[in-house]
Formats: structure tokens, C-alpha cells, sequence
């Protein structure tokens, strides 16, 4: 699956790997959910580098689309709550 991490690019997640992403992307929904700041932050730096970790960089001049977008890691609480669904930022 094609991956956007907005401000930085897009990488090639395998599905597989996408179990580890849902159960970060759970407590980062209920972190946005409580108004956790702190656990928000920790929580979206962890997921934003397991995508960056799991992930193969597309080169910058590839035009994929992106079946994932993602905040970038200083996106507020609101914003990144814009960006939900019912299942959080990772559908599944």
C-alpha cells in the first residue's frame, strides 16, 4: 500500500505489516479521543516511524497515488481529528 507522510513522501507499506500500524493508530484514536496531548505526540511519532521503518521510499519523482495519507509529526489535535474516519487514520 501506497503511504503519504504529508511534508516528507510516499512509501510502499507491505499489508502485512499493517496489524503492527492498526494498534498504534487504536491508541492514537483514543489519545485524540481523551485529549491526551502527551500520549498524541508519543503516539504519532511511533506510528510516523514505524511507517518511516516498515515502509520503502518511493523516489521523489514517482506519481503514485497515495491509498494512505498521513499528518506529519507536528500536526495539531485538530487537524490530525479532520483527517479520521471511524477507524482512526488507518482504516481496518
Amino acid at each position: 500500500m501506497i503511504v503519504r507522510i504529508m511534508g516528507e513522501g510516499q512509501l510502499d507499506v507491505a499489508d502485512g505489516h499493517f496489524a503492527e500500524l492498526n494498534t498504534l493508530d487504536d491508541e492514537l484514536l483514543a489519545e485524540l479521543e481523551s485529549g491526551d496531548e502527551e500520549g498524541f505526540r508519543r503516539t504519532l511519532g511511533a506510528l510516523l516511524d514505524a511507517v518511516r521503518r516498515l515502509g520503502a521510499p518511493l523516489p521523489d519523482d514517482a506519481l503514485e497515488p497515495s491509498e494512505l495519507i498521513l499528518p506529519e509529526e507536528d500536526a495539531s489535535l485538530d487537524e490530525v481529528k479532520e483527517m479520521l474516519s471511524d477507524d482512526g487514520l488507518i482504516p481496518g
